[in-house]
């Protein structure tokens, strides 16, 4: 049985609404001033958490080593280090991002991507990490994050099962014991066609663990398509207005969407219930109109009932519509006035 997993006192599971978390990655445009306003709205929107990513363009990479040649990517032409440069969020405005959200009742956490900023995070009291699906085969980093004994979440973008099954055992033996993976297609954006959702239920049973989406694609049709399916987490990339630009605008949500994406994966998960059949309390005022055996004219006593005397109409006052052919040729016990629903005793 999947078990809900506690992130700073909110419980995340199959029993309870959908997790969402606001992705503002690199929308903040390099404006701490714009960072605050993108947490501010993903609270208006009612998101769970603003989620960050900690690390430097040092960290990541070296200036000169890969161009971006790639005819579909959104960042053609560009060179990694100063793609890494424009999106990273400076270390030291995350503690006021952490204490907005705070304020505004919101969770935020991170995804570090390399042990330095693991340690960094701790100091600021992260509730839980993130793990990038670039990183989930970094074993080394997996293990520290494990080590401090918070909730993983883990993407499983650009991954083979095997590497993933690693990453969870990886975690596992190092001390995590609250585990969340999440479908992910590592494009950007990310299609419907390649988003593959039918792997949501097959990943929580193939590793024993809740799973969510990491969604790529343009709207909020895959991410409530995936509560459907069982997802507890859905993260989305979140910034002001797309027209606003910025490294990850084009597939972002914008305020409106996200609150969408609230409401309507709530809806979702609330609309999955149980299997259920028959008649629902709920349904019981409706059964009157239901559709029954009237007479359609004047019967006298003796007279047989034809079709042309006996109708199949709502409401469902009389005897059901499944004894119609039974009624023919059979003789009226009474008379009987039009408009009146048949019973036996009339028989």
């Amino acid at each position: 049985m999947i078990q809900d997993i506690n992130i700073a006192g909110r419980l995340v599971g199959p029993n309870h609404k959908p997790f969402i978390i606001a992705e503002m990655s690199g929308n903040h445009n390099q404006s701490l001033e714009r960072a605050l306003a993108i947490v501010d709205a993903a609270a208006d929107a009612g998101a769970d958490a603003i989620k960050l990513q900690t690390y430097t363009a040092d960290t990541m990479t070296l200036p000169g080593a890969f161009t971006i040649e790639d005819e579909g990517s959104l960042w053609k032409g560009r060179e990694l280090y100063d793609l890494y440069k424009e999106a990273y969020t400076p270390w030291e405005w995350h503690q006021p991002i952490f204490d907005r959200a705070k304020e505004r009742g919101m969770l935020a956490f991170s995804s570090p991507f390399d042990e330095t900023a693991v340690d960094f995070l701790e100091e600021l009291g992260a509730p839980v990490y993130k793990i990038a699906s670039f990183e989930n085969t970094d074993h080394p980093l997996l293990r520290k994050v494990a080590a401090t004994g918070k909730p993983v979440i883990m993407s499983t973008g650009a991954a083979t099962v095997q590497e993933v099954a690693e990453g969870v055992q990886v975690l596992r033996e190092a001390g995590c014991k609250e585990l969340i993976l999440l479908k992910c297609t590592s494009t950007y954006p990310s299609t419907p066609e390649n988003t593959n959702l039918l792997t949501i239920p097959h990943m929580r049973e193939l590793y024993g663990v809740q799973v969510g989406l990491s969604d790529h694609t343009m709207g909020v049709g895959a991410a409530v398509a995936a509560v459907a399916l069982g997802a507890t987490v859905i993260e989305k990339h979140f910034t002001l207005r797309r027209a606003d630009g910025g490294v990850d605008s084009a597939f972002s949500l914008e305020p409106e969407e996200l609150k969408m994406l609230v409401v309507e994966s709530e809806r979702a998960w609330l609309a999955m219930g149980h299997v259920q059949y028959g008649v629902q309390k709920a349904e019981e005022k409706s059964r009157l109109f239901k559709r029954s055996v009237y007479a359609a004219k004047d019967i006298a006593a003796g007279e047989a009932f034809t079709k042309e005397n006996i109708r199949v109409i709502r409401p469902g006052l009389g005897l059901a519509p499944k004894h119609y052919d039974e009624l023919l040729g059979k003789p009226a016990a009474t008379n009987i006035k039009a408009g009146t629903p048949l019973t036996w005793d009339m028989v």
